[in-house]
Formats: structure tokens, C-alpha cells, sequence
């Protein structure tokens, strides 16, 4: 059982956390994909999602608006058809436009009252800028895989961030929905997890790699969470 008390700062994972990217993904991708008469179920679009995107981060970094360009092409590759430069461009022109989920912002608000809480995400400044006027607090720190030159799970955004946290590790609490991007690398360094186990069309993943890990928390969603840190934490 967590206790809240000892934490000082809780940093959290922003797509699929906090905002409702598979929501995001399929709206810019299933016109894409009806454009050219591809007919894929959900889940089968979050798992191809979810490789192209981490092969693209795989490579010598490159900023995220590029990565998604390039998640658009490679599903133009994998299924036959060859994307428009629009269409290839309307993935990330369409991040700014996607929506927390209902409940993060009173979450936010209720654990905002308790200690820090900052981002740390896989996305470019520019990118998170747009996102960030929808959550409508103020994070601190934000660090981005911009800022990092890398992308999670690497330890780089983790080690950039605790240069700006400035707290120990035992006072931090890091929550994401990724086993894969945020519980396996925070775990490793010694960080305190939660794991947001949101409802999805590809359960226990969603649009990340799936992979496996024992968080020190799951919840199902952050209203859950913030309920969690006031019984617990007085």
C-alpha cells in the first residue's frame, strides 16, 4: 500500500494519462485508412500504431511531429496505399485537438493541492504547448523528449527530470498508462508507480507496446487516484 505522505512530487506520463489518445489516433487515422478503403478493427490499429511508433523512436532521435509523420507513412507502407502529404501532416496537426478525459482535470486539481506534479512525455514542446492550454493547471516541471533528446522508456527523460525535480527518489511518485514507456523505466531507477489502467479498444496496452510489470499501484483512472491520496494520505 502506497503512503501518500512520503511523496513530494508526482510526475505524470500526458497521452493515454491524462489525455484520451486512442480517441486522437483513430480520428485523424481512420479517414486516412477509409480514404484509400482499409477496413481494420480498432484494436488492430493500436497495435500497429503502437509498433510504428516505437520503431520510429528507435532510430537517431527525431522530434515527435516527425514521428508521427512517419507512423502515417509506415501504415501507408504496411497496407498497400501511399498517404498524401496532408494526410501524412493531419496526425500531428491533429494532437492539439485532443481532449483530456473527463475526469483529469478535477483529478489534477484535487492532487495539485497535495504536492507537485509535473509531465514527463514523449512529445515535442511546440506539440505539448496546445495540450497543455487543455489541462489548465500549472505543471512543474514539464520535460519532454525534446528537452531529453530521448524517448521513454530511455532513463534519459527520468534522470533529466529529477535534475529539475530535485527531490529523492523515494519522495516521487511517477504515474502513466504504459507498463511499457513509464512503469518498467521508473521501476528500474527506484521510482514509485502507478499504473492507469484505462478502459481501451486493446485492453492493457492501448496505443503502446504491450508489455508486462508490477506496478505499485493500478487504478483505473485518475479520479480513483486522487480519492486514493486523500483516504490514504489525510
Amino acid at each position: 500500500m502506497l503512503n501518500f505522505f512520503q511523496f513530494k512530487v508526482l510526475t505524470f506520463d500526458c497521452y493515454g494519462t491524462l489525455i484520451d489518445w486512442e480517441t486522437g489516433i483513430f480520428s485523424a487515422l481512420r479517414p486516412i485508412l477509409a480514404a484509400y478503403g482499409k477496413t481494420i478493427a480498432d484494436s488492430e490499429i493500436l497495435k500497429l500504431y503502437s509498433e510504428l511508433e516505437s520503431e520510429a523512436q528507435q532510430v537517431e532521435f527525431h522530434p515527435y511531429r516527425e514521428v508521427l509523420q512517419s507512423v502515417v507513412r509506415q501504415f501507408g507502407e504496411r497496407l498497400g496505399f501511399k498517404p498524401t502529404e496532408a494526410q501524412v501532416r493531419s496526425l500531428p496537426d491533429s494532437l492539439a485537438s485532443w481532449q483530456p478525459f473527463p475526469d483529469t482535470l478535477a483529478a489534477l486539481r484535487r492532487l495539485k493541492a497535495r504536492c507537485r506534479v509535473a509531465i514527463l512525455s514523449n512529445v515535442d514542446d511546440e506539440l505539448f504547448a496546445a495540450t497543455a492550454r487543455r489541462l489548465e493547471v500549472t505543471f512543474d516541471p514539464v520535460i519532454t523528449a525534446q528537452q531529453a533528446r530521448a524517448y521513454k522508456p530511455s532513463f534519459e527523460m527520468f534522470k533529466l527530470a529529477e535534475q529539475r525535480i530535485g527531490v529523492a527518489r523515494g519522495q516521487w511518485l511517477h504515474v502513466g498508462q504504459s507498463i511499457y514507456h513509464d512503469v518498467i523505466p521508473a521501476k528500474s531507477l527506484g521510482i514509485a508507480t502507478v499504473w492507469v489502467n484505462r478502459p481501451s479498444r486493446r485492453p492493457g496496452a492501448g496505443a503502446a507496446k504491450a508489455a508486462a510489470a508490477e506496478p505499485d499501484l493500478e487504478v483505473p483512472d485518475l479520479k480513483t487516484l486522487a480519492e486514493m491520496a486523500e483516504e490514504r494520505g489525510g
